[in-house]
């Protein structure tokens, strides 16, 4: 691989979108100048309504509006971020590299195509705040980078093997389905929490961001000859989780279960399959990398919006029976009746439950993976899986109170963990091989 590789990342699903160039941008083979506000809309899957400028046209799908101007840019309006969370908004994104709009489910999906090492740019300061450490910077291109090209590589390998990805599994009894980026067709990569968070150029990058990128141009971590599926949360909680607790049941060895302490940690029964050792883990705050409260570290990981949670590492949620009862309903499609108990089934190594039973007076279920498990018991999502359930009587109806850990999967790199450890002086290779163990640093290109 000697050139940087291009990519494309599908930014908004919608009806219509509107855009607007700034510069001078060409599509196809024709000499025309495209610049100014531009509306699309959908018309079917070849052809689409473009409003704007002096004259409306209709374009074919799938054509490639490149930029002219050197630094010209566009945005799209309306971009729904945080899709799904509890954060969920809207905002116009401004965007380097070029543009095309294709069919997508009934809609129309805007995509941007880019360089690597660009898009990089912009999901550091996009996953977390652009004044972080350079070495939590270095450490966050890395793998970074090493997913992004991890998928391509799978997705190339499914298509060569004709192969069907099957991440769901049903029977009367059990429902099992887990997400990954395997539900996009026609672009490499979304630009939502669902894959990497990637705002284009709105999110201002420092010179710490692009010293991060170009002084870790090309290097991924490798495992033997294939790049490594690298990945990352907000928050283990204090124990990193294994690969195949929350995905494809597929081992990685560098994607293990570990404290996300120092080496001499002591002082827990850490094997967190066990109901009583999760309980007690979970209700504790131990002393671990990711458990800070310490502002200026945190403002490193989290933008404003994520600020707005600041009970991740331990957090509590409680809801009356009713309340569960049809929540679970409006979230699975599913009518339990009103539930009388969830009962962890199977726990990760991180504590996290991974198979989860509901309890209805009409329907009883077991359900996973963790984030199932979270989709169901939250209006948005639950923090994590790794939770324990309190029950008991108030006035005559049952109230579940589920004590909880961390933010996200917490498989691979914890984003709070990483950034404690770059305030603590360690570098972003002792990072990377606290949270990748075995992997090795390779230059790709």
């Amino acid at each position: 691989m000697n050139n940087v590789p291009e990519i494309s990342v599908g930014i908004l699903l919608s009806d219509e979108i509107e855009v607007r160039f700034h510069g001078a941008y060409t599509y196809a083979s024709s000499s025309d100048i495209i610049t100014g506000k531009r509306k699309v809309k959908y018309l079917g899957e070849n052809f689409y309504d473009w409003e704007g400028g002096d004259e409306d046209m209709i374009i074919r799908s799938g054509i490639l509006f490149e930029p002219v101007d050197i630094g010209a840019s566009f945005t799209i309006h309306n971009v729904v971020i945080g899709l799904g969370f509890h954060w969920e908004r809207k905002e116009d994104q401004v965007f380097s590299g070029a543009v095309k709009f294709v069919a997508e489910r009934g809609k129309l999906r805007a995509i941007n195509v880019i360089s690597l090492e660009d898009y990089l740019k912009s999901v550091i300061s996009s996953e977390m705040s652009a004044t972080s450490s350079l070495e939590l910077l270095k450490a966050h291109s890395v793998i970074s980078r090493s997913w992004l090209l991890a998928q391509i590589d799978k997705s190339n390998s499914l298509l060569s093997l004709l192969k069907d990805y099957q991440s769901e599994y049903k029977t009367d009894d059990e429902y099992i389905k887990w997400y990954d980026r395997e539900d996009h067709e026609g672009f490499d990569v979304c630009a939502d929490d669902h894959c990497q968070r990637y705002q284009g150029i709105t999110r201002a990058t420092t010179q710490a961001v692009e010293e991060a990128v170009d002084a870790t141009h090309g290097i991924v971590l490798m495992d033997g000859d294939e790049i490594c599926d690298a990945r990352f949360s907000k928050c283990c909680g204090g124990m990193v989780e294994k690969f195949e607790n929350v995905w494809e049941p597929v081992s990685h060895s560098y994607l293990n279960s570990f404290v996300d302490g120092a080496p001499d940690f002591k002082g827990y029964h850490l094997d967190l399959t066990s109901e009583l050792n999760a309980r007690n883990w979970i209700q504790q705050s131990p002393d671990v990398f990711c458990n800070t409260d310490n502002k200026e570290i945190l403002s490193q990981v989290l933008n404003d919006y994520d600020q707005e949670t600041n009970d991740f590492f331990r957090w509590k949620v409680e809801y009356s029976q009713s309340e569960l009862s049809a929540l679970v309903q409006l979230r699975t499609g599913l009518d339990f009746g009103m539930i009388t108990d969830l009962v962890p089934i199977e726990r990760g190594d991180s504590g996290r439950i991974i198979k989860l039973k509901i309890i209805g007076e009409k329907k009883t279920l077991v359900i996973g993976k963790e984030l199932e498990i979270r989709k169901s018991l939250s209006k948005s999502h639950l923090y994590s899986s790794a939770f324990i359930i309190d029950k008991r009587e108030v006035e005559g109806e049952l109230r579940f109170t589920l004590h909880g850990a961390g933010w996200g999967h917490g498989v691979g790199l914890c984003q709070i963990g990483a950034a404690v450890m770059g305030a603590q002086g360690y570098d972003y290779k002792s990072i990377l091989d606290h949270y990748f163990r075995g992997a090795e640093l390779k230059k790709k290109y």
